[in-house]
């Protein structure tokens, strides 16, 4: 962002959940960037805005069918074990 009186797109996309009633979350895992968390009806959607102002967003889709909870659970674990 070359002039300092512009809006940072942090900020801007911020304004822009909040004006839509979209509820969100911020989490830090880089020194360089903070996700924006967003979960709809059928989606999540991680917003990632880095200190320079761009953008790069992932979207997960689900049909938000019902299963064995602890089922998932197992098997998340199991496959994701270091």
């Amino acid at each position: 962002m070359d002039n300092a009186s512009e809006t940072h797109t942090l900020y801007t996309i911020l304004e822009q959940l909040d004006s839509a009633k979209i509820h969100y979350r911020l989490e830090r895992y880089r020194d360089d960037t903070i996700m924006i968390c967003v979960t709809v009806v059928g989606s999540r959607i991680e917003i990632e805005v880095f200190s320079d102002g761009s953008v790069v967003t992932s979207m997960f889709k689900g049909d938000e069918s019902l299963e064995d909870g602890l089922e998932i659970v197992n098997k998340i674990i199991a496959e994701n074990r270091d």
